[in-house]
């Protein structure tokens, strides 16, 4: 796994081994930030359930001017904090070495969010949980978007109940990337 594009570009990135992350494969991160690459400069990024930090530093070296890593598992932080020191970001980021719902909690009250990417364990619907909570919450930017990445067969038919629309849909071979805005910003 390496930096796609901006200052890191070409570095390599430290993941773990075994099965505890699913690294974004570079094909789908390339995709993605491609999706994006307009509303990144200057702005803020949370990155949730962050495995070794791969998308949050892409954001950061393509302009973001601030990013928060949120990731529980102390082995991943570690490599996340490896990758910002090794890309030279680390003086704008921040990392919580937490579960996503603390983290979320900690962060009301600190500002908002233009990007909040998460891509939570699959079939454990975190993701429905971290909509919930950001819903009612204050993190997400007025015209911010949430990224989710899933697998194929995660429903968000409860999107709309919960004061989102989806604004784009990104299928891939083995999981897909759901853009949703709050429905008032969507218009």
């Amino acid at each position: 796994m390496r930096v796609i594009a901006g200052t890191a570009r070409r570095l390599k990135l430290k993941t773990l081994d075994g099965l505890d992350t699913r690294p974004t494969t570079d094909r789908i991160k390339e995709t993605l930030f491609n999706m994006i690459a307009d509303g990144l400069l200057d702005c803020t990024f949370l990155d949730l359930f962050a495995g070794s930090g791969g998308i949050g530093i892409e954001a950061l070296s393509r302009g973001a001017k601030r990013a928060v890593f949120v990731e529980k598992n102390p082995k991943a932080m570690a490599c996340v904090r490896e990758n910002l020191v090794h890309t030279k970001l680390s003086a704008q980021a921040e990392t919580m070495q937490t579960d996503a719902f603390n983290a979320l909690e900690r962060l009301l009250g600190r500002g908002s969010f233009d990007y909040i990417y998460m891509d939570p364990p699959y079939g454990k619907e975190l993701e429905k949980k971290a909509l919930n909570f950001l819903a009612d919450s204050s993190l997400l930017a007025e015209d911010g978007v949430i990224i989710i990445e899933a697998s194929l067969d995660t429903t968000f038919d409860y999107v709309g109940e919960l004061g989102y629309s989806i604004i784009k849909n990104k299928i891939y071979k083995t999981n897909k990337h759901v853009f949703l805005k709050r429905a008032d910003a969507a218009r």
